[in-house]
């Protein structure tokens, strides 16, 4: 941070144009023998006088102190609170604050006009909320300030420049923490088909309940306990997820005021957060666009990690790679792991694609998921009244048959599929995380 006090050249205030336009009114009046030349003079001599005057006390009047209270990050998309502390020392001034806030933020609560007195601290809130992710800068707050007589004001900029980061919202994955895994999917509306007792673990002995399998029964400890003894599993730790995010053009639509990418980062943490808290590794590769590797680590604490590396990523309008994008993560993983590939599917990128999941197929178990675009639901929605209604329709279910082509020839070369719309993503992620957990499938 480096401090920042800049002034601007003093401009003429609207009292100021109105006692000019007075001025000139008594030049008028002086045109039509109704006034003299000498009171419009001696008048125009006393303006001038305090006009000079004025502009002098507004320039020597000291800048307020500006302090301005904000997090070092944020999260996207979610409305946070910045507080602004002014102080003067000499006398009483009234001015408007505006905060020089990062460009195309939604802000609420600015200018705010304030009349400080002598020695006075004034605090204000205001809310801002980012729209996008990255590195940003707040350069400083402006002030404008009235001069004693108000026939002039001046812009200055005072306080502090200060950095923040916006990383994807966090916020869900706060939430989660409070309860535990198989909690925290349903709250992400992953719908789970959980068999009770049975996985790929043993975990501990138990009496037989009502619905157990009889191949749960433990023979030989019903025998020594002479009661029936079941042995319950559960889900296989230490495993390894890597998700596999495009950053390429296709991830550039929107959806509502988020890209695509957005939400697909949003639904990578959170099933990333979920596989954490079940034992299991988790790696990520971005590849198309800009790039990014984390090797999968365990614990809960490694999210921060996956954090850092993917808050400023940012789609790039080119084509993605998706082949060399396999060869790469081939290289880098070894172990088995389940690859969950994040993109949005056309026909014409099948044959990239399919090199690139046989490629990963050697090794992982290969899950793609392929974004929906809103609008295409909601152009088949609209009633046809006419012809280029017609062409528009007939044109969505054309590119929805070519994209469905395209997920059924991925299907039949044995890779599992998800065709989901943003707001579904999260959900479906982490249904098939657990499925494949669920039946032993890594």
């Amino acid at each position: 941070m480096h401090a920042v006090t800049t002034r601007a050249i003093p401009r003429p205030a609207p009292f100021m144009l109105a006692l000019l336009v007075l001025w000139s009114a008594l030049g008028i009046a002086v045109a039509f023998g109704v006034a003299t030349a000498m009171q419009w003079q001696l008048a125009g001599i006393a303006f001038a006088a305090l006009l000079l005057l004025d502009v002098a006390l507004l320039w020597r009047t000291p800048t307020p102190q500006v302090e301005r209270r904000l997090a070092d990050t944020w999260p996207i998309g979610i409305e946070r609170p910045v507080t602004l502390s002014l102080e003067t020392s000499r006398r009483a001034q009234t001015l408007d604050v505006f905060d020089l806030h990062p460009g195309g933020w939604s802000m609420d609560g600015l200018p705010r006009r304030l009349r400080l007195k002598r020695g006075e601290i004034a605090s204000l809130d205001y809310r801002l909320r980012a729209k996008a992710r990255g590195d940003f800068r707040f350069d400083g707050v402006q002030l404008r300030l009235h001069s004693p007589l108000r026939l002039w004001w001046q812009s200055r900029v005072a306080g502090e420049a200060q950095d923040v980061r916006v990383f994807p919202n966090f916020a869900p994955l706060a939430k989660f923490a409070m309860f535990s895994a198989d909690q925290a999917s349903r709250l992400v509306g992953a719908h789970l088909r959980r068999r009770r007792g049975e996985g790929t673990d043993f975990h501990q002995m138990r009496e037989y309940r009502i619905g157990d399998s009889l191949r749960q029964i433990d023979w030989k400890a019903t025998a020594r306990a002479r009661r029936l003894i079941s042995r319950e599993y559960q889900d296989e730790k230490n495993q390894q997820l890597v998700l596999l995010l495009d950053t390429g053009r296709r991830l550039l639509a929107r959806d509502g005021e988020l890209a695509h990418f957005d939400h697909v980062l949003d639904a990578a943490l959170v099933v990333a957060y979920l596989a954490l808290r079940q034992g299991d590794a988790v790696g990520l590769l971005a590849s198309g666009g800009a790039g990014a590797w984390v090797p999968p680590r365990r614990g809960v604490g490694a999210i921060d990690e996956l954090l850092r590396a993917t808050y400023a990523l940012q789609p790039q309008p080119v084509a993605t790679d998706f082949l060399a994008a396999a060869t790469d993560l081939s290289v880098r993983q070894r172990r088995r792991s389940l690859v969950m590939l994040v993109t949005n599917l056309r026909d014409e990128d099948m044959d990239d694609l399919l090199a690139a999941v046989a490629l990963l197929r050697k090794r992982h178990l290969v899950c793609v998921a392929s974004l929906r675009e809103g609008s295409l639901d909601e152009a088949l929605s609209e009633p046809v009244n006419d012809l280029p209604g017609a062409i528009r329709a007939g044109a969505t279910a054309q590119y929805l048959d070519q994209r469905n082509a395209a997920h059924e020839a991925l299907r039949n070369h044995g890779v599992m599929v998800l065709d989901v719309a943003c707001d579904q993503l999260a959900a479906s992620l982490v249904e098939r995380y657990l499925a494949v957990k669920r039946d032993g499938l890594l």
